[in-house]
């Protein structure tokens, strides 16, 4: 065998070999991208389930008692006792004003009365000396009577004494100012030296009884119709059969204790078209104080509502979606019309999924977009209420 022949021999050997190789890696390939691998995710069963919605109504938080302290005499305040947000009690020293000159009065109405009981004490036996020489025929009649009336004189002028004299004292006591109430202080803008006065427009401060608080808020027309079943009831047994109601306070905390509704303006404002609505809280440990904000939740019981998991959804100018897994396991875009009311976590569809539907709950815009082919890692047959 020649050379040539040799080097032919071995050839054909290895180009069949290369060839069949070649086949076999391109059919591998072929078969691969024919059997993509489904994205692991977790997938959600739509049901109905049962949710207790809440409305919520802004608040204004207000004391049990807000009692404004106003001076009733006028003066310099000379001491003031306690300072803003101290808790007091009912008849502590708030303030005291100049004394100086009710004292005063007080010393001139006590001498005024004095000189008044020496003036009836001497009128008295002025009457009784004429009424013993009126009874001998001694004295004439007038001269009798003119003794009686200047003894009635007298008893006035000490009765007048005597009222002017309380008069005084009452003064003196205003100097000194109490809280009419337990209460915690509100804000002081008089400092001593300051001028107190009756007629001032400001008080020198604000008692806030808090042991108890009112939350006030308002219903509209249509919310009042309803609370009496149109009309099947009266105000008043609504608000016996009305549930708790909750404080959301302004830093989205709700407040601990639950509170009840009170009472409900008999007329609408007809400027607005609502009725004042008033919700009495405990406050015990004082955390809630007059002019705090916040919002009333009324809980509303519903049943049959189609409930998902808010990271289910994504939105596109304003309008949510789900990622729906269809009859080829592929997940498809689907909008849906959601409830303005959730808590948080989930959302109350309205529209656009019905009872058995699958969504994606997992890597929604991220690893799962629409036409992913999505195997579900564990179907849920729960609810998000349930979860």
């Amino acid at each position: 065998m020649t050379k040539k022949e040799m080097l032919l021999s071995l050839v054909k050997p290895c180009a069949f070999f290369v060839a069949i190789t070649g086949f076999l890696t391109s059919c591998g390939g072929g078969s691969q991208q024919q059997g993509a691998m489904p994205t692991q995710v977790e997938t959600f069963t739509v049901a109905l389930d049962s949710m207790t919605l809440y409305e919520s109504y802004p608040t204004t938080i207000k004391g049990k008692t807000d009692i404004e302290i106003r001076p009733q005499i006028s003066g310099f305040i000379t001491k003031v006792h306690v300072d803003e947000g101290q808790v007091v009690s009912k008849g502590q020293l708030l303030f005291t004003i100049d004394q100086v000159q009710y004292e005063a009065a007080v010393r001139s109405a006590e001498a005024a009365v004095a000189a008044a009981e020496s003036q009836v004490a001497t009128a008295r036996l002025t009457e009784e000396n004429q009424k013993k020489l009126h009874d001998k025929n001694i004295i004439s009649d007038y001269e009798y009577e003119t003794a009686v009336l200047n003894l009635r004189s007298a008893e006035a002028a000490l009765n007048q004494a005597r009222a002017s004299l309380v008069n005084a004292q009452r003064n003196l006591d205003y100097t000194e100012v109490v809280a009419p109430s337990n209460g915690v202080v509100g804000s002081i803008p008089n400092r001593e030296g300051s001028l107190a006065s009756p007629s001032s427009a400001q008080p020198l401060t604000t008692v806030s009884d808090i042991s108890e608080v009112y939350a006030y808020f308002s219903l509209n027309e249509k919310d009042i119709i309803a609370m009496s079943d149109k009309g099947a009831s009266t105000i008043n047994e609504a608000i016996k059969k009305m549930p708790e109601v909750y404080l959301e306070l302004s830093n989205g905390t709700r407040y601990p204790l639950p509170g009840k509704v009170s009472t409900v303006s008999g007329v609408l404002d007809s400027s607005t078209g609502t009725a004042s609505v008033r919700a009495l809280f405990k406050n015990t440990n004082g955390m809630l104080r007059s002019g705090l904000t916040g919002q009333i939740l009324i809980p509303q019981p519903s049943k049959d509502l189609i409930i998902i998991p808010q990271k289910a959804t994504y939105e596109i100018q304003d309008r949510v979606y789900v990622y729906l897994v269809n009859d080829s396991s592929k997940a498809v875009s689907t909008n849906i019309t959601i409830s303005p009311v959730n808590d948080g976590q989930t959302y109350i569809v309205t529209s656009g999924l019905k009872v058995g539907d699958v969504i994606v709950t997992e890597g929604v815009g991220t690893s799962v977009r629409a036409g992913t082919l999505v195997a579900p890692r564990n179907a849920q047959a729960t609810t998000p209420a349930q979860q």
